[in-house]
């Protein structure tokens, strides 16, 4: 759905659609997308001044905070990336830089802009494709044989020749043979009875880097500005290879594809994508947060990588291979347990990067059960699904679901509660043996009980000892 036609209530409505309860994550995440809408139907000396209001998702784990924010962008079809703050290290230190995080962010989008462009010129490619291999089958199967005109002394010698009707009617004779053979050779194309027939057809070669793609801070951006360089001043190079038929066909599909596509109008619409519309979900930030260190020790980082995020959050431009990308209007969306820490033992600079906050809460018993029923891609449909695919019926009952809520619940609450993960942990323990052996099951109605549940769980759930190490 377009994201101007997105009411707040709308966009919650389908958010419910997916995650159980977190009702205020959910309005400050709608409110934040309707204002990027509001802001673009401004005019533009009012829309540069307008920035989004990022958002800190507070909350224990296991709750949904990156579900939110991944359905938000799917939602709206707008570029998304996940990133973990652990991940990254502040300058002079090893590990990502980051600015990594806009250019990883911008390569998704370009990869999925030119997938559309493929998928609107894929036909058109085809066809073309299937053009030049049946040029090279008439070349192969009827060499032409070049009809000149006579020469003048030719003339002189034959002067009782009267070439041109001859000539003409033999043109035409020979074009509607061509075409009556074209016409043949395209419908044995089209129904696949060339496919292991082979030729030799002229194709072009991928251009193959005379330099490695570095790896480390910044250096992957070096080795790809180099391969591009070098690929730029490298003519392109043809090669006559022998293949089948229907290797054929992919390979000039793909060479037309290639030509039919701007690459340079994909790479424009995808940095507008990510300027305008991209979403970046930074995880994590609470292992970034604590007092102030020594320099030395584990944590030696973590001011710094909150000082080096201060830029590209409220705004800056990040280089990359192509071309130059504005952070000022990409909506930052940041997330941490802060079990350990306080969102008050962030950098006060980085916090004011984030003006809105949200607690997210810990899921009780009854949000464990509505989670596996409710949501459109519940752990229960899932599995119905999987072994369904094996002709085995699983059915729920509302006692069973009640009971695997109940499991889940007590693990969580006696040893780390880890939230609606727990449920894909007791849900595969309790299912093992119907989904090891669904042979045996096949044809056959499995109820899901409470007894069903007990039976396989309740000894494991008792031992704290062997709870430890299965769930």
């Amino acid at each position: 759905m377009p994201e101007a036609d997105l009411r707040p209530a709308e966009i919650v409505t389908a958010l419910d659609a997916y995650i159980v309860g977190q009702g205020d994550a959910k309005r400050a995440m709608a409110i934040a997308l309707r204002n990027r809408m509001r802001r673009m139907q401004l005019p533009p000396e009012s829309r540069r001044d307008i920035v989004p209001s990022n958002i800190l998702l507070i909350g224990p784990t296991g709750v949904g905070k990156t579900e939110i924010a991944r359905r938000l962008a799917q939602l709206t079809n707008s570029p998304f990336i996940k990133v973990e703050a652990t991940k990254f290290t502040e300058v002079g230190y090893v590990g990502r830089d980051v600015e990594s995080i806009i250019r990883d962010l911008l390569e998704q989008t370009v990869t999925r802009v030119q997938n559309q462009r493929v998928a609107e010129v894929e036909a058109e490619a085809a066809q073309r494709a299937d053009q030049r291999i049946v040029d090279r089958l008439l070349e192969v199967d009827s060499p032409s044989v070049a009809v000149t005109e006579p020469t003048a002394v030719e003339a002189e010698q034959s002067p009782q020749a009267t070439p041109e009707v001859p000539d003409e009617t033999g043109r035409r004779l020979a074009a509607r043979r061509l075409q009556a053979r074209r016409r043949k050779l395209v419908r044995k194309l089209a129904a696949r009875q060339l496919d292991d027939r082979q030729i030799d057809i002229e194709v072009e070669e991928a251009y193959a880097a005379p330099v490695e793609v570095f790896s480390g801070t910044g250096y992957e951006e070096i080795g790809w500005s180099l391969s591009d360089f070098f690929s730029q001043l490298a003519p392109p190079r043809r090669r006559l290879r022998r293949m089948s038929v229907a290797d054929a066909r992919r390979a000039l599909t793909q060479e037309e594809t290639e030509r039919l596509v701007d690459l340079d109008r994909v790479y424009d619409d995808a940095i507008h994508m990510v300027e305008e519309n991209g979403i970046v979900f930074i995880d994590e930030v609470d292992k970034i947060a604590g007092p102030s260190v020594e320099a030395h020790g584990p944590d030696v980082s973590g001011a710094g990588v909150q000082r080096d995020l201060l830029p590209i959050i409220e705004g800056s431009t990040v280089t990359t291979r192509y071309g130059s990308v504005g952070t000022e209007h990409i909506l930052f969306v940041a997330a941490g347990a802060f079990s350990a820490t306080k969102p008050s033992d962030l950098i006060p600079e980085f916090q004011g990067r984030f003006p809105i906050r949200v607690e997210l809460q810990a899921l009780e018993e009854a949000d464990l059960r509505r989670i596996l029923v409710e949501p459109s891609n519940s752990l229960t449909k899932q599995y119905q699904a999987l072994l369904s695919t094996e002709e085995v019926g699983l059915e729920f009952s509302d006692e069973g679901v009640e009971e695997l809520a109940h499991q889940a619940f007590l693990v969580n609450d006696r040893d780390e509660n880890i939230g609606a993960r727990r449920l894909f942990t007791v849900m595969e323990r309790v299912l093992q043996e119907v989904s090891f052996s669904a042979d045996r099951f096949q044809g056959q109605q499995v109820m899901v009980d409470r007894e069903f549940v007990r039976a396989r769980l309740g000894d494991l759930v008792r031992d704290d000892d062997l709870r430890r190490y299965v769930l």
